[in-house]
């Protein structure tokens, strides 16, 4: 370790043992989508002390982005999300070797975005569908595991693929005959099949045509917090303390003091995840048109 790297991680040091810093420093992470939730996860990361990164995403900060996106505040409006969180994260660890990919994830880039990664990290924009499939298509053929957290109301969400558990498309039930808007409901369902956000959350301001919704930067801290300690537990080997694989799922929610996990032993194929896909595909059924069509 170099000087300036071992002073800034010493307080690691209780919690991680040294030969685990080492590790962690020898490690790298795929970090897909810097938004509210991916800015977050990045940065702290970086401060666990990860050594290397690829970070992707294609688009800019703006001003709607300020209540919940780490990156997003008025000097960096119109700046490429890569270009902040980059600057970001080496102003933290001047050395940290990062490669960025300004394009998002790509058919053309996939693979060259999870070379040489231990771990991918899904933080990619919720209606990103496409992209989001070609991230766990690839990472399955490579043996990657992914991470993945949502912030939905006050709460966040826990899932975790690995190699050898449900795939992405097995665990949500979405193929490619579905049309967007489908595909959409049923990751929705799938995040969190015994919501605990949905009693306060006014479901009247999810706004699909401009791919928007209620959203809170203590929500994308709690998922944060949830994601990063597994991708931890994964690097360093810890399994008597990580995540279960899907089918297994986590909510916390702190507004409600609820903490939930449980297990979709048939995914979202179930008869009790059917039910309630149609019944949130009915209540949006007005915007569909609009979704598919984007």
């Amino acid at each position: 370790m170099n000087t300036y790297y071992d002073t800034a991680v010493c307080r690691n040091l209780g919690l991680i043992s040294p030969d685990e810093q080492q590790k962690l420093l020898s490690s790298r992470i795929a970090v897909a989508g810097l938004g509210g939730l991916g800015g977050i996860n990045l940065l702290t990361l970086v401060r666990m002390g990860i050594g290397a990164f690829n970070i992707a995403d294609l688009d800019e900060f703006s001003a709607a982005n300020s209540n919940r996106q780490i990156g997003a505040t008025s000097s960096t409006v119109d700046r490429k999300k890569t270009d902040v969180l980059a600057e970001m994260a080496k102003d933290i660890h001047p050395d940290l070797p990062i490669n960025i990919f300004d394009i998002g994830v790509q058919p053309e880039n996939v693979y060259e975005f999870l070379k040489d990664v231990d771990v991918i990290v899904d933080s990619i924009d919720f209606f990103q569908m496409n992209a989001r499939r070609l991230l766990y298509k690839t990472a399955r053929e490579l043996k990657i595991p992914v991470v993945f957290a949502a912030p939905l109301g006050f709460s966040g969400t826990l899932h975790v693929f690995t190699p050898d558990s449900m795939s992405f498309d097995e665990y949500f039930d979405i193929n490619d005959s579905m049309t967007r808007y489908d595909q959409l409901v049923a990751f929705a369902v799938g995040l969190c099949p015994r919501g605990t956000h949905w009693k306060y959350m006014d479901s009247s301001k999810v706004d699909l045509t401009s791919e928007s919704g209620p959203s809170l930067s203590s929500a994308c801290n709690i998922a944060s917090g949830l994601l990063t300690t597994e991708a931890l537990c994964l690097l360093l080997n810890r399994a008597d303390r990580a995540a279960k694989p899907v089918p297994y799922y986590t909510q916390y929610d702190p507004y409600r003091r609820i903490y939930r996990t449980g297990t979709l032993r048939f995914g979202n194929r179930g008869p009790l995840q059917r039910l309630k896909r149609w019944l949130v595909a009915r209540q949006f059924r007005d915007q569909a048109e609009a979704l598919n069509n984007n």
